[in-house]
């Protein structure tokens, strides 16, 4: 190849390259990063009747601090946090069990089976929960038959304990698989290494394993965290039209066109899983998280 085709080739390569880059940066900015923006400016919009009037007015924040949506903000935050310990509680034997005891194959083929329920909509799944945990539904019943129960138990449906169950089935499969890649990442020699010396089980899973799986302990837990805390659906089919989440609270703004309180509540919901974000990448080293897994994979 001569000396001029070797430079042509060159710039070619390197515009390539760069289509490549540009095309997914273009992608989340006109459809995340746009619309992020414009909900941030919008929150400072006055209504006018029935129309938007542009403005820079704290009145959307003032009313969200300061009226009984802070409680909503409140308990859709403590709601979150017990939601996402409960979840790890049931998604790290879950992936421990699939990364440390089970073939490759069958752990990956779990996994898939993991996924499948999401197929169905999330609607129909929490109103198949809904009947599963109703009054006259298939639980109550199980247990007025087994003598537990006098007669049907209420607070199985339209309570704290109906909406957990609901978030956490929903978000805990989620969980799963940034703690299913954390744990198979980890260096089974550093492991072995530790029986060899003579440590307890017990003691090389708190001294090894757990410490090198915390950045997919903390990305589990972004998952549940953020999907819970901007959950919609579950709190007004297994809590009732009454029970207020930051979801649907959003929500009742938007069908009574309050589209500045909206885009403010939506814009500390969003600034609080941002920090959450940051956190994780203030933490954790990326690396430590996705490098032994390209290096196990390939």
């Amino acid at each position: 190849m001569s000396g001029s085709q070797r430079r042509t080739v060159l710039p070619l390569a390197r515009l390539s390259r760069y289509a490549l880059l540009t095309a997914p940066i273009l992608f989340v900015v006109t459809f995340l990063l746009a619309p992020l923006g414009l909900t941030f400016v919008l929150s400072f919009w006055e209504r006018a009747g029935f129309k938007l009037r542009p403005a820079f007015s704290l009145a959307s924040y003032e009313t969200f601090f300061t009226g009984v949506r802070l409680g909503v903000l409140e308990k859709s935050l403590v709601l979150a946090i017990v939601v996402t310990l409960l979840g790890l509680l049931l998604a790290y034997p879950i992936a421990y069990f699939l990364s440390t005891r089970v073939k490759r194959e069958v752990g990956q083929v779990l996994l898939f089976l993991f996924a499948v329920p999401f197929v169905i909509n999330p609607i129909i799944r929490n109103f198949s929960l809904a009947y599963l945990l109703g009054r006259t539904g298939p639980i109550n019943q199980a247990l007025i038959g087994l003598g537990v129960v006098d007669q049907a138990v209420d607070w199985l449906l339209f309570s704290n304990f109906a909406v957990i169950l609901g978030l956490v089935m929903s978000y805990m499969p989620f969980m799963i698989y940034p703690l299913w890649l954390s744990l198979v990442g980890i260096d089974r020699r550093l492991v072995e290494a530790s029986w060899l010396l003579g440590a307890r089980p017990d003691a090389t899973f708190w001294r090894i394993t757990l410490p090198l799986s915390l950045p997919g302990v903390f990305a589990a837990s972004i998952f549940g965290f953020v999907g819970t805390f901007g959950e919609s659906a579950v709190p007004i089919i297994l809590g009732g039209l009454g029970y207020q989440l930051m979801g649907n609270t959003i929500t009742s703004s938007l069908d009574v066109l309050n589209y500045p309180l909206a885009c403010a509540m939506s814009s500390v919901v969003t600034a609080a899983m941002l920090l959450f974000l940051v956190l994780w990448y203030r933490i954790f080293d990326i690396r430590s998280f996705l490098g032994k897994i390209m290096q196990w994979r390939y």
